[in-house]
């Protein structure tokens, strides 16, 4: 029945899909909540509602998506056009990037996911008990989910992250009445501006205070751990190349990249520090050959777990001085059970984490009984 009614539904009301995102007509003073480094979204709180903006959800320019979330049921809400329309007390969620589980383990959330993406990915051991025990459905292994399994769950909220490429599954899901918001976490550059995304999900499920209060913990480490690098006027900093080759273009984090400023606040001179970017520099081999074949450090290369894994995997590697010193680190020190990377999973959320791996790399008197927890020296 519930299919029958979602197909009705597509065909008569195509015209209000199209309809122009309105501004609200408010009847009281609202107050925008303070996002200290994250610049994809903003919170507004009404009274008894709140209602989330999100500015940069995917490349490109695009509308803001805004979402109502209904905090309690007598809340006189603005009259004005949403993308979605969310309670906060919801029961059944949908998520479709690894990125955003520890949100859900964090604010005590993990029971409430019934359905992901190739589950396979999930690192998370309260979750990975829930897969176990049939709790959590498969929506595919394949690019992409499957919306009609998502439609007849009927799930309270899907959170979704997108390259912007498949924007009418958002129309189909609105249409089927399935409360659907776009989380643009990675298009963040600033580590702790990723890692604020959780206020985001704090918000549309009203947890917020206990997402501020988690991000709060991750910042003061991170900007701990920083601080402790610049207390050190540390002479001569390492060096540093990081990325690896693909189909003979070398991708590597811009200057302005995440990946990047991790390299400078941990106390490291990265070769491509200058240029910029909005996405991943994407370079041949024998200018980076020339910038970094006497880099002291290699920082982040794919999923290699040996030395000999990477010289099979393209000789060229075995020029650099990094690689002749046995100086070379991955990020594929911690998988879950089924082999999941953590690093792709809870590492938006705890940056700080990644921080003190890395300082441990380049500065191990700093910090010298600490052993890394994501990264790992290849053999």
């Amino acid at each position: 029945m519930r299919k029958v009614l979602f197909y009705l539904t597509i065909i008569f009301s195509i015209a209000a899909c199209s309809a122009p995102n309105q501004k609200a007509s408010l009847t009281e003073e609202l107050k925008e909540i303070p996002v200290d480094h994250a610049v994809g979204f903003k919170i507004i709180q009404g009274k008894g509602y709140k209602i989330v903006e999100v500015l940069h959800g995917f490349p490109g320019e695009h509308q803001t998506f805004r979402y109502l979330v209904k905090e309690t049921g007598k809340a006189e809400v603005p009259e004005s056009h949403f993308d979605a329309i969310i309670d906060s007390s919801v029961q059944k969620i949908i998520l479709t990037s690894t990125t955003q589980i520890p949100h859900l383990d964090e604010l005590g959330l993990s029971k409430n996911l019934i359905a992901f993406p190739n589950t396979k990915l999930i690192s998370s051991k309260r979750i990975r008990k829930q897969i176990d025990q049939g709790d959590i459905e498969d929506l595919g292994t394949g690019a992409k989910y499957n919306i009609e399994k998502i439609i007849d769950m009927e799930p309270d909220l899907v959170v979704i992250s997108t390259l912007g490429d498949n924007l009418k599954d958002l129309q189909l899901l609105d249409q089927a009445n399935i409360p659907t918001v776009i989380n643009g976490d990675y298009m963040e550059q600033h580590p702790l501006g990723r890692a604020e995304w959780i206020k985001f999900t704090g918000a549309l499920t009203g947890k917020l205070q206990e997402a501020t209060k988690k991000f709060d913990e991750v910042k003061q480490n991170y900007n701990a751990l920083k601080s402790s690098v610049k207390k050190a006027n540390l002479e001569n900093l390492p060096t540093v190349i990081s990325g690896n080759m693909y189909k003979d273009i070398w991708y590597a984090p811009a200057g302005n990249n995440w990946g990047a400023i991790f390299l400078k606040d941990a106390g490291a001179d990265y070769i491509f520090k200058d240029q910029e970017s909005l996405g991943s520099l994407q370079l041949n081999y024998e200018y980076v050959l020339e910038k970094g074949l006497n880099a002291n450090t290699w920082i982040s290369t794919a999923e290699f777990t040996s030395l000999d894994q990477m010289k099979n995997a393209d000789e060229r590697y075995t020029q650099f001085s990094s690689f002749q010193q046995g100086e070379v680190y991955t990020f594929s020190n911690t998988r879950g059970e089924t082999g999941g990377l953590e690093y792709f999973e809870l590492g938006y959320t705890r940056p700080d984490i990644i921080l003190k791996d890395l300082i441990k790399i380049f500065h191990p008197g700093l910090l010298p009984n600490y052993r890394p927890y994501f990264y790992q020296k290849l053999d």
